[in-house]
């Protein structure tokens, strides 16, 4: 469509038609586990290129690609090895002459007088690594493109906003996109054309790259004027798209209500009710899915709606349990691969990332808080303790993520995707010897290679012979079949795991990608924190068997608060109240993005909730300041993605969407009702004001296509709620009464509530409260009582009488909790 507008005048409302809210382009994750070929036409000015995924048997082994690349070849030096990121210098020693996104390469453009070529990917991405072999290595393709272009890469996960304008460009012109990023600019950053992946030779009707960088230098040199002007003309309509104003200063009554119940009716209608997921293959986790219909379920228990509320339950559990058992998850070391290929959620693309984890230990956990099931507080544990023990640097940083391919053996001169979490039934038995037969049972393994479950799982048998594990039977009815006791049996499990993860350790390990990215961490400060009160729920006693280890909950609590004091110690400035965007071997040049701020308020809003010092509040609340001065626009509602402060980002986005990630402006204005329901007076005004303009942009967006915005529906309905219910803990702190209050707090699932927790003994706390809510003081002064902790709890700080003792608060909180399916 936007094709179209650049090949024509288009009259305005034409253009407006496309790029309304209803017509908005899909966002990330790419859809698809093998790339597209999207492609300017080449009609305009080339060829035709067909835009259908390409088949990865016609491309290149997906499983495969040389360990011997240029991060481990010195025969040439580039302009990014005084980078930092991983990615730019796994590419620092190309014999293309690659440039960082620069003044420095923009310069050089200008001087050359010719294209930019920009290439855009992430250290752990697996076409990336491919499009690496097969074009940037290659000294023919090399020289085509220092001739004739100035080549720049970025990594997306150091400078997503650059990320953003471009792959915004790609998705528009095709309705998808992905890694690696492949798009031509002008001297002046305009886009010119783009793509994803391409092969380096022409194959089944494509053009390859070597033809691709040839006519984009025949159309640079005879069609400028028209590469230019369709340019400038894309980036100047994607700008007016992309930057919508409130039509009012707040949604119309009953629009809250019903975007979060269409959301979960266009969830339930794609609901997979045999294999779970609210989708069909490659499947995705999107926990901000599980989160609505989380939330759906509970105002339908609020409303008297008992038979839909448990509707919605049974998928989501259905979807965590499919999940947990599924070969996405890894079984053996703990943690989630990025998404599954086919149905069964078996078959993964084995990436790790930070915000996946962060956001799965949390819909793991209310899944526990509501149902009291072990099952689901196993696998946060699983998550938190992968975390833990491979993802975490000595200072309290956490890393981004981890590779999917890496070696099959040490010297290997090719690596494979899954090498490392792949196993042969010959290793299992030489491994496992008198209990192989119960764990190739458990796991189903098979001596032909166990990824046969769907057309999709494999489809070209790079996998023949392997194993991927997955859980596809009732582990209590095994036991009862070899008549073992189901504890019994899963010890030996355990047992087995540890023996398979001592083994897989020897092996080669994919690449760790060690930036710490302040908004990930902030996903991840979350879980932790949460996670230190609601497991305290677990049935005293509980037996842990590998990967989970065990260990007192308020050990996470330690992890959260560590991973919050690096970034305040390295990532941020005292004196300004600015952060900065990521950390590795120093803070990057890229400032703090919109995700950065509202991911770590989110983060420093739970580390405060689940016990955490005021401190937290007092900087989660400068923080907040600083957004609204940074992104905040504040005639038309919202919040912009980047502060536009540098001219070489050609867009400011007011993102929505809420996909592998949930958007910042979700997840801020979440952040604003719990700020708004914890402070008094103007403050709290500012903060509900800010929140109901900022949902009223998107309007359009929660009307029609609710399922889009998950995250954002649930705000919208918070924001809704008349007032939100106040649980204030008073006593001494720290105590044991005080955390056994705390627990029980915590235990039951309701986003609606606040906790604020204070010890009138401690001068500091005292003075947050008299400054920012005196209700809270007053209340501390008057309910203190030495040998005891007491509890209220208010909505609008009118407040129940004072309750001691955990049996009394947990009475009192039991009301309009969720029914267990």
């Amino acid at each position: 469509m936007l094709k179209t507008l650049l090949l024509c005048s288009s009259s305005s409302s034409s253009s407006s038609s496309f790029f309304s809210r209803r017509n908005k382009f899909s966002s990330f994750p790419r859809k698809f586990p093998y790339p597209f070929t999207q492609f300017r036409s080449l009609s305009w000015p080339f060829s035709s290129v067909f835009p259908r995924p390409i088949h990865v048997c016609k491309v290149l082994a997906m499983a495969e690609r040389t360990t011997t690349s240029s991060s481990h070849s010195h025969k040439c030096n580039n302009h990014l090895a005084a980078e930092h990121s991983p990615y730019l210098l796994q590419h620092a020693h190309n014999p293309v002459d690659w440039y960082p996104w620069s003044e420095e390469a923009f310069a050089v453009a200008r001087t050359r007088d010719v294209p930019i070529f920009l290439s855009v990917g992430y250290s752990t991405c697996h076409w990336c690594h491919v499009m690496e072999v097969e074009s940037f290595e290659n000294e023919e393709v090399a020289k085509l493109l220092n001739d004739w272009f100035v080549s720049i890469k970025v990594d997306r996960e150091e400078r997503p906003d650059v990320d953003k304008v471009y792959m915004t460009y790609v998705q528009a012109l095709y309705g998808g996109g992905g890694w690696p990023l492949s798009v031509f600019l002008s001297p002046d950053l305009k886009p010119l054309m783009g793509g994803t992946y391409f092969p380096p030779e022409d194959k089944y009707g494509r053009p390859g790259f070597k033809t691709i960088l040839r006519k984009v230098k025949d159309a640079w040199d005879n069609k400028r004027d028209m590469l230019v002007k369709s340019g400038a003309f894309a980036i100047e309509q994607l700008s007016e798209a992309l930057s919508a104003s409130a039509g009012s200063n707040q949604l119309p009554d009953g629009l809250p209500q019903n975007a979060l119940r269409l959301c979960a009716e266009q969830l339930s209608k794609n609901y997979d009710t045999r294999f779970g997921g609210f989708g069909s293959a490659p499947k995705f986790p999107r926990p901000v899915e599980i989160q609505l219909m989380l939330y759906h379920s509970k105002k339908l228990e609020e409303s008297g709606k008992p038979g839909g509320a448990k509707e919605s339950l049974k998928m989501v559990f259905s979807s965590l349990q499919f999940m947990a058992r599924g070969g996405i998850h890894d079984h053996i070391g703990g943690g989630f691969h990025r998404y599954s290929v086919d149905e069964f959620w078996h078959v993964p693309h084995f990436e790790k990332m930070l915000y996946d984890q962060g956001q799965l230990a949390n819909v793991y956990l209310d899944a526990f808080s509501i149902t009291r099931d072990v099952f689901y507080s196993y696998i946060s544990h699983d998550i938190l303790d992968y975390l833990r023990r491979d993802m975490i640097g000595s200072e309290g940083g956490i890393f981004s993520a981890e590779d999917a391919d890496s070696a099959e053996f040490e010297g290997a001169i090719r690596k494979k995707e899954g090498a490392f979490y792949i196993w042969t039934s010959k290793e299992i038995d030489d491994i496992l010897g008198e209990h192989a037969s119960l764990f190739k049972e458990h796991y189903y393994v098979k001596p032909s290679g166990n990824c046969d479950l769907s057309r999709m799982s494999d489809p070209h048998n790079e996998f023949k012979g392997k194993n991927v594990l997955i859980e596809r039977n009732d582990s209590s009815a095994l036991a009862s079949k070899l008549g073992m006791p189901f504890q019994e049996y899963l010890g030996i499990l355990g047992e087995c795991k540890k023996k398979l993860f001592d083994v897989r350790s020897k092996r080669p390990r994919p690449h760790l990608d060690d930036k710490v990215i302040v908004s990930w961490n902030g996903l991840a400060i979350s879980s932790f924190a949460r996670a230190s009160k609601i497991l305290k729920g677990e049935p005293q006693g509980m037996d842990f068997n590998f990967p989970v280890v065990g260990c007192d909950p308020n050990e996470y609590m330690e992890v959260a608060e560590k991973a919050a004091n690096f970034i305040r110690r390295h990532l941020y400035n005292e004196q300004t109240h600015r952060l900065q965007h990521s950390f590795r071997n120093g803070p990057s040049k890229a400032p703090g993005f919109l995700d950065d701020y509202a991911f770590l308020i989110s983060g420093l809003l739970d580390l405060y909730e689940c016990g955490g010092s005021t401190d937290w509040l007092v900087w989660a609340s400068e923080l907040q300041d600083m957004q609204d001065e940074l992104f905040l626009d504040r005639e038309g509602g919202a919040y912009f993605n980047t502060p536009g402060e540098d001219p070489s980002v050609l867009l400011r986005v007011k993102e929505d969407h809420d996909g592998a990630e949930p958007s910042g402006n979700s997840v801020s204005a979440i952040n604003l009702v719990r700020l708004a329901s914890m402070v008094s007076g103007s403050k709290s005004d500012h903060y509900r004001q800010n929140a109901e303009h900022l949902l009223a942009v998107f309007e359009t967006r929660l009307k029609d296509m609710a399922m889009a915005v998950p995250l954002m529906c649930c705000a919208a309905a918070m924001l809704s709620v008349p007032s939100r219910k106040q649980v204030v803990l008073v006593g001494h702190k720290p105590s044991v009464e005080f955390e056994n209050m705390f627990a029980a707090a915590h235990a039951s699932y309701d986003p609606n509530k606040t906790l604020i927790h204070i010890d009138p003994t401690n001068t500091a706390e005292m003075e947050f409260w008299e400054a920012n809510n005196s209700k809270v003081a007053v209340m501390a002064r008057n309910n203190f009582a030495a040998d005891k902790v007491v509890a209220l709890v208010c909505q609008n700080f009118t407040c129940s009488p004072p309750v001691s003792g955990l049996k009394s608060l947990e009475d009192l909180l039991s009301k309009n909790t969720p029914s267990v399916v």
